[in-house]
């Protein structure tokens, strides 16, 4: 029996997915490393803000940073630039860690300041 044209569903809003996604703690270190790997401030301050809202919310997360709201939005919003120490606070009470891994391509010692070091010590 031939039945009719399927209707697509008009598409729906993303944040509500992408909140209850984020709310694993996996899905959001790879959701922030993504959006790190960007190179790109204002899409890193993004991914930053939807993990904030997807883990309890800015009010929550000013209590626990000891921020005020208005100071942590405008640090989350995508021209924010936060302080490394209110950064850190952020993903501390987002349940996250800030933290520096080496490059698997670089090799110690090789890198520009290597040499502009190595120029300064032979003049």
């Amino acid at each position: 029996m031939k039945q009719g044209p399927r209707k697509i569903p008009a598409a729906v809003p993303q944040d509500e997915w992408l909140s209850e996604q984020l709310r694993d703690r996996e899905l959001a270190v790879a959701y922030l490393n993504a959006a790190l790997a960007e190179g790109d401030q204002a899409a890193f301050m993004l991914a930053l803000r939807n993990v904030a809202k997807a883990r309890g919310g800015v009010a929550m997360l000013a209590r626990f940073t000891g921020m005020n709201r208005v100071a942590l939005s405008r640090a989350l919003s995508v021209n924010g630039n936060p302080e490394l120490r209110n950064f850190t606070r952020i993903l501390d009470a987002s349940g996250l860690r800030f933290i520096i891994a080496a490059k698997e391509s670089a090799r110690p010692g090789r890198g520009k300041a290597h040499a502009r070091i190595a120029a300064r010590t032979a003049a």
